[in-house]
């Protein structure tokens, strides 16, 4: 598989749980309705997860890993 596909794909699997668990609390506890929650959901799962991106680095394409909650880019094996 692709270095580039792995990333969009690390990306999703990274973004989608928050995605779900925002929108369901949303929805659940507070008094946003409509087009309000998934936008909201959106949002913070933006913010929240990490972000993965292919690099060349050193002659041969890796992968990078930026999160909020870790210190500095962490290579993917």
């Amino acid at each position: 598989m692709n270095k580039k596909v792995k990333s969009i794909l690390y990306n999703l699997a990274g973004y989608a749980p928050f995605f779900i668990i925002v929108y369901l609390l949303t929805a659940q506890y507070t008094e946003l309705t409509g087009i309000m929650v998934p936008v909201t959901a959106a949002v913070v799962a933006t913010i929240l997860a990490p972000k993965f991106q292919v690099v060349k680095f050193q002659g041969e394409d890796k992968i990078f890993m930026k999160w909020l909650f870790t210190k500095g880019v962490k290579e993917v094996k």
